[in-house]
């Protein structure tokens, strides 16, 4: 049964940061400091680290608290689908994917949803990750009575290389 709706959440609200489990600190830290370039903020020890974008105290927490040398979730768990990291700039999530390919580390899949562009991929601790740019709002497709026309098609990566904006 689906409750009566209640009022919505304040339009201003932001998801802030995620915290992951991971099984190796330190490789974690050199995937996502050393190939998505975020920087470190803080450690604690050799159990837990801080890392953001633009000094913000943390957008993603690595601990190992209750996941040190652990194993993936199994397929058909629950828990998180994937993490999805927001880029400013069609050129800067191009710089995403050349930071990637430079790595050697290849995608699950890439789309265009019409309202963003987005790269899929698993880190190395098998969580998902998305990093996708969105387009502007006025540029979002748009059925005729206003509601979102959202659709997955390929993305096209060659494209996306060449963005200059």
């Amino acid at each position: 049964m689906i409750p009566e709706a209640a009022p919505a959440i304040h339009p201003q609200v932001r998801i802030g940061h995620v915290h992951l489990k991971v099984a190796d600190l330190e490789r974690a830290l050199e995937f996502y400091t050393g190939v998505l370039g975020f920087t470190l903020m803080q450690r604690y020890g050799k159990d837990a680290a801080f890392i953001s974008a633009g000094g913000y105290h943390h957008h993603i927490g690595l601990n190992t608290w209750e996941s040190r040398g652990g194993k993936p979730p199994a397929p058909g768990t629950t828990g998180l689908f994937h993490t999805a990291i927001l880029y400013p700039t069609r050129s800067a999530l191009a710089d995403a994917l050349r930071r990637l390919q430079k790595a050697g580390i290849s995608l699950d899949g890439a789309a265009d949803h019409g309202v963003s562009m987005a790269l899929y991929l698993h880190d190395p601790d098998q969580n998902g990750v998305e990093l996708y740019w969105d387009r502007p709002e006025a540029e979002w497709p748009r059925h005729a009575d206003g509601s979102l026309a959202m659709f997955t098609r390929a993305l096209d990566l060659q494209a996306l290389l060449q963005a200059n904006d």
